[in-house]
């Protein structure tokens, strides 16, 4: 009696390694199949909101972006000419936690258009920032004079109506894409041309 219950024990272990086993090569298989289809969105998603954030552009920003931080950056150019940078940024400070935007500069810093990647927060409240009435106040200010901050907290931003917490983190966000355009300029690398441009507005 022994014996048997032995045995049906070893079979019963037997056959749930080779039910693991099945399972394990089954979900390896679906990964293969779906990372591509998935990565290839991704980058479709990525390359809409470029195309949303920046002016017309002839190259693609996504061979030669670069990450800093979290923050990836990209740069348009038009017949060789850089006509901006779009920067992916992320906040952690949402009312539900992080979302991320893709923030379009001009080469002199203006933001050109601001691109609401995902986001949680609540629908009818922190949700509206994807509407233009709370983005359009962004575009066409440069945060070297602009202050990324809501009014309550001394700066230029209105937030939207019972969702502060949600305009302070948008704003964050903002802040963050600017700050990693700033370091651009003075570190000398993709955006050189940019920095010359400034330069020439400046004079």
């Amino acid at each position: 009696m022994g014996k048997k219950i032995e045995s049906n024990l070893k079979n019963m272990i037997l056959s749930l390694a080779l039910i693991s086993l099945a399972a394990s090569a089954a979900l390896g298989m679906v990964y293969n199949l779906t990372k591509g289809p998935i990565e290839q969105a991704s980058k479709a998603k990525e390359v809409s909101a470029i195309t949303e954030v920046l002016p017309k552009f002839d190259n693609d920003p996504t061979a030669s972006s670069k990450t800093t931080d979290g923050l990836t950056l990209y740069t348009g150019s038009q017949a060789d000419q850089p006509v901006g940078t779009a920067i992916k940024t992320f906040t952690e400070k949402g009312f539900s936690g992080r979302f991320s935007l893709m923030v379009g500069f001009m080469p002199d810093g203006t933001i050109h258009n601001i691109s609401v990647l995902d986001q949680k927060e609540t629908p009818g409240l922190g949700a509206k920032m994807k509407e233009d009435k709370f983005k359009n106040q962004f575009v066409g200010k440069n945060p070297g004079a602009f202050k990324l901050l809501v009014k309550k907290d001394g700066g230029d931003v209105d937030a939207i109506t019972a969702a502060t917490i949600s305009s302070r983190a948008y704003c964050d966000a903002v802040q963050k894409a600017y700050d990693l355009w700033k370091a651009q300029l003075t570190d000398g690398s993709s955006n050189t041309s940019a920095a010359d441009s400034l330069k020439g507005v400046n004079q």
